[in-house]
């Protein structure tokens, strides 16, 4: 596959979200690897959406989050449910949207510019919590309900692994 990813930050977030479910469908057609694709996903968000760091925290033992692959700056490399807002949405079951981090109790800096966070839950065929999906800005308030319905539509892809 050689096409491009499209830039999407001009466009109504309902209208980009959905121009991006299509993208990654199709990129992922025929895929089963969760780890291909979390890279390939990972790419597409961060460069059509313009994020400052978009990636994977994959559940590797019960309790504890290891960094995927991603788009940025380094990741923290592990970190445990309960903790931060990738391990407070892991361990809720729920998506986390978090409009100044700064605010959330036990927020875990990985990256300093990092000002707003929305984190959703990733589930595979059977139901079980196989990694969160962390989209960090570097500006305040950059995630609302759009980003929840968009982001949680595109990580149903990883329905079909098992």
């Amino acid at each position: 596959m050689a096409e491009s990813i499209p830039d999407l930050r001009s466009e109504p977030k309902d209208a980009a979200y959905a121009e991006l479910y299509a993208h990654a469908k199709a990129a992922l057609d025929g895929m089963d690897d969760p780890i291909a694709m979390m890279a390939t996903l990972s790419s597409l968000i961060h460069i059509s959406m313009g994020h400052l760091w978009t990636g994977f925290y994959r559940v590797v033992e019960p309790g504890l989050l290891r960094v995927g692959p991603y788009q940025g700056s380094l990741g923290c490399l592990e970190i445990r449910f309960g903790q931060g807002v990738c391990g407070a949405a892991a361990e809720r079951g729920e998506t986390v949207i978090v409009p100044d981090v700064e605010k959330f109790p036990g927020h875990i800096t990985c990256d300093s510019r990092s000002r707003s966070e929305i984190v959703v839950p990733v589930r595979n065929g059977s139901g079980k919590l196989i990694a969160v999906l962390d989209v960090d800005s570097a500006e305040l308030n950059s995630y609302d309900a759009a980003d929840q319905v968009g982001l949680e539509r595109l990580v149903t892809l990883f329905a079909k692994v098992t």
